[in-house]
Order: C-alpha cells, then sequence, then structure tokens
C-alpha cells in the first residue's frame, strides 16, 4: 500500500504543471527544492490545503562511500516548513 499523494507546484497563487508525489509535503517539497525552487507552495490534489516552505539547495562535498560516478560535489536540498493555508 503506497499512500502516495499529489502536490502541484504554485507560482503566483496559480498551479503550474509541475507535480510531485510523495507520501508526506516535505518529501515533495525537498524535490522542488533540487529544482532550485526557493519560495515552495504544494497545493495536495484532492484538498483545500497548500503547504508554504522555504527551501535552499547546497553544493557540499560528496559523502565518504559515495561511488566514483557520483563526483567530488553533490547538491544538497534543505526545506522549512512556514505553514498550511485553506483555499
Amino acid at each position: 500500500m503506497s499512500d502516495k499523494k499529489y502536490f502541484v507546484l504554485q507560482e503566483n497563487g496559480q498551479d503550474t504543471g509541475t507535480v510531485f508525489a510523495s507520501r508526506q509535503p516535505r518529501g515533495a517539497a525537498l524535490k522542488a527544492a533540487t529544482r532550485n525552487f526557493t519560495d515552495i507552495r504544494l497545493r495536495e490534489r484532492g484538498t483545500n490545503r497548500v503547504h508554504v516552505f522555504k527551501g535552499e539547495r547546497k553544493q557540499v562535498d560528496a559523502p565518504k562511500g559515495a561511488p566514483s560516478w557520483l563526483g567530488d560535489k553533490v547538491w544538497k536540498s534543505n526545506v522549512k516548513k512556514i505553514g498550511v493555508e485553506k483555499i
């Protein structure tokens, strides 16, 4: 049982064509931050909730056990939840 939810990225209060699938809104926000979005507003499909996050991504050193094809630097995403809005 996957319990996967779908979150639509919003820009300027309007839905975009970008949809992220995850069990939790934070997982979808991390995917958006990986794509370099900073002000993240995700509308949960089937509900009237919009999850609001601040996101960032930084380039950091690769972990010690990383495979050689990964390279010396990797992108690491981080998000902070601001709140939930009802529409």
